[in-house]
């Protein structure tokens, strides 16, 4: 399964990535859009390869400012990001000589996949989210910072205290007030990742309004959305709620949800501290998900 360098030619100028192919021809394709934060060409270990054998090739890219590539992806939007996908895509299509191909996207790249595929239906053929929230990243945020103070043995006074913070910060953010300003008034018992910086805040702020229930009803292509049930990051359940209320019919019989227990964000299971493997139940979902819309 040969991997090769090559490149990306997005609005935010060319992104390193590398493309993997199967030894034989490709019955499909997916480009691999990571979550938030930083990340390289150089993640997703060795799903890539499970892929390629199983037919399937992949294009997985840096964002911006990550890996040598040009940019900074704090300073985007998610809009921004799913243009930057599509044209991964356009490269894939090209480079691996396929004609079905979609994304998959872990976690916030759950988020880009779906705004990329409502944005440009004719281009993608399937979508694939891993741990991506179906709920907006005010609502994601707080759940997932409930979750770690509750984790961290903070009272109850402390948790509603953290919370109160969030809602004040979302509120000043969205009423356009300059992310300097509201990361100097932070309490510094709140002052923790990912937006703990005024680059990253910007990003938060940028985003604030994006809705991915809102755009289930105008998906076109079939949806395969994996969850972790021990994810600390997610509202699954509410995520699942969402998706029965506006996930299209236009797909029954392809489209699948899938609840892995004991599994975290990461896909992993939460009790394998040491030399952690993917959620066994995750890669044949994900081949008889694909079996169904590649050929």
């Amino acid at each position: 399964m040969p991997e090769t360098d090559t490149v990306v030619d997005s609005p935010a100028g060319p992104l390193n990535a590398i493309l993997c192919t199967p030894d034989g021809p490709a019955r499909g394709g997916l480009v691999l859009s990571d979550g938030s934060g930083p990340a390289d060409r150089h993640a997703w270990a060795g799903v890539p390869a499970w892929l390629a054998a199983r037919g399937i090739a992949t294009l997985r890219h840096d964002k911006p400012g990550c890996g040598g590539s040009p940019g900074d992806w704090r300073a985007q939007t998610l809009a921004d990001r799913a243009a930057e996908a599509i044209a991964a895509l356009g490269a894939l299509r090209k480079q691996a000589g396929v004609e079905r191909a979609g994304l998959i996207g872990y976690s916030q790249g759950g988020w880009v996949s779906l705004l990329a595929a409502v944005t440009y239906p004719d281009q993608v053929d399937y979508v694939v989210t891993l741990g991506g929230p179906y709920v907006g990243i005010e609502e994601q945020e707080r759940t997932r910072l409930a979750r770690v103070m509750r984790r961290e043995g903070r009272s109850e006074e402390s948790v509603a205290a953290g919370l109160a913070w969030a809602d004040e910060r979302a509120a000043r953010l969205a009423a356009g007030e300059d992310p300097a300003q509201v990361l100097a008034d932070q309490p510094e018992a709140e002052n923790s990742p990912p937006y703990d910086t005024v680059e990253e805040l910007g990003f938060f702020a940028r985003n604030l309004t994006f809705d991915p229930g809102a755009l289930l009803p105008f998906l076109q292509c079939p949806l395969m959305a994996f969850f972790g049930a021990a994810d600390e990051h997610v509202p699954v359940e509410r995520s699942l709620a969402v998706l029965g209320e506006r996930l299209p019919a236009r797909h029954r019989g392809v489209n699948g949800i899938a609840v892995l227990p004991g599994v975290g964000h990461m896909l992993y299971p939460v009790a394998a501290r040491e030399n952690p493997q993917l959620s066994p139940g995750f890669l044949p979902v994900l081949d008889a998900f694909l079996d169904q819309v590649t050929h």
